[in-house]
């Protein structure tokens, strides 16, 4: 068993501004002034898991082609907001370490039952008084490029046509190397991990051979084990000891290669000599090894997604996770929906937006450290979980009102 020494990790981009329109409920959404770890909490069907597939769609539009992503959500008409009008569209704000902030505008219709970008642009501002401009600027698979590292207003713009209207032209520019911002933003999304972690996947028994990065549903991650085994050994005795903290007698987990080529995953717990296959395990073990070696991935993906991650744990155990998932912000980013107060109580409230449906069925959001009373409450003391719970916020409680504010905003009462 070796260890490599453990090399820094760049400092990562960051997304600093969502905006999102006709996608589902959201007609129109923005989530500004985005913490490193920014969390949903609303009703059911509010729009949390919404604003989490849009992530999943932009990234999968990038890995599977948009034709691909489009069609698995059921084109337009299940993925277009019901009501709305003109094509959804998706942009994000962020910031690469060194550059200035990046705006990336992407706009989607249908015609004929295929998908067209509608539009898609990149802008930022060079220098101080520096006019905002669009260095990638593509229409229905035309448009044009400034290429060099650091695009400037006065650069000389190139026409490069691409093979299809349905073509992202970041994705298709991005591979080229006179580009390389347009290929940081390839890099970037594509990099992403949205994670629909299973229990169940996590149980499988793969083909032996380390694998690096934990796959979305876990059905990898005794190969994960075993890369870290044989390259963090040190990291992963972290992993160990964390585990060992929060679920009580576990001593170690093991990946063994079978003679048919496959991996065995097994969990030794104390007192007994033998450990137990991962598939005999608990779901909430399982869980919180993979939610750990997700969030001390030796080299992180530069954005995670976590839904719901207070199923099949103790509940006392989720102000732990909230923390483990801010300090995993040092070197990535977290979006994580929840519906538990006490994973709340271990987080900011300027880390959490609160999302509820208006009377005409779109999902609003707003920022629960914005709230009236909260920050105050909190300074003193109050937990921002049984806030919720007693109704201080009021916002996001399903019983009262349908989850939509159940005063004016700014207003609250005493505490």
């Amino acid at each position: 068993m070796t260890t490599s020494p453990r090399s820094p990790v760049p400092a990562p981009a960051r997304i600093t501004y969502l905006k999102v329109c006709n996608f589902r409920a959201l007609r129109e959404v923005e989530l500004a002034d985005l913490t490193p770890l920014t969390v949903l909490l609303g009703p059911n069907g509010s729009g949390k898991s919404t604003v989490f597939d849009v992530f999943a769609f932009l990234a999968e539009c990038f890995e599977l082609g948009l034709r691909r992503a489009w069609d698995k959500r059921g084109r337009a008409r299940e993925l277009k907001t019901r009501g709305g009008d003109g094509p959804l569209s998706v942009e994000i704000k962020y910031r690469e370490p060194g550059f200035p902030l990046i705006t990336y505008h992407l706009a989607i219709d249908e015609r004929n039952g295929a998908p067209v970008v509608m539009e898609e642009w990149l802008r930022w501002t060079r220098g101080r008084g520096g006019k905002p401009f669009r260095f990638l600027d593509y229409r229905e698979g035309r448009g044009q490029a400034v290429s060099g590292d650091k695009p400037d207003l006065e650069d000389r713009r190139i026409d490069i046509p691409l093979k299809s209207p349905d073509l992202l032209a970041v994705n298709a520019l991005g591979q080229l190397a006179d580009h390389p911002r347009v290929a940081a933003l390839r890099e970037f999304i594509t990099g992403w991990h949205v994670s629909y972690l299973s229990a169940d996947s996590a149980r499988g028994q793969p083909e032996a051979g380390p694998q690096e990065r934990l796959s979305r549903t876990g059905d990898n991650l005794a190969n994960v084990i075993q890369y870290l085994a044989e390259r963090h050994a040190d990291r992963l005795e972290g992993i160990f000891e964390v585990l060992r903290r929060r679920v009580p007698r576990i001593e170690r987990v093991l990946a063994e290669t079978m003679p048919d080529g496959r991996l065995l995953l097994q969990i030794k717990d104390a007192p007994f000599a033998y450990p137990v296959l991962a598939r005999f395990a608990s779901d909430g073990t399982l869980k919180m090894l993979a939610y750990l070696v997700l969030l001390h991935d030796p080299a992180p993906p530069p954005f995670i997604g976590i839904e719901e991650p207070e199923n099949f744990l103790h509940p006392r155990l989720l102000p732990e996770l909230a923390e483990e998932c801010r300090a995993a912000t040092a070197r990535t980013q977290l979006l994580v929906t929840t519906h538990s107060p006490f994973f709340l109580n271990g987080l900011r409230p300027d880390e959490v937006r609160v999302l509820w449906r208006d009377d005409q069925g779109y999902t609003q959001t707003r920022v629960a450290g914005g709230l009236q009373g909260v920050a105050e409450f909190v300074e003193q003391g109050a937990l921002l979980g049984q806030l919720w719970m007693e109704g201080q916020l009021g916002v996001g409680d399903p019983l009262v009102n349908q989850g939509a504010p159940s005063r004016p905003a700014g207003s609250a009462r005493a505490r």
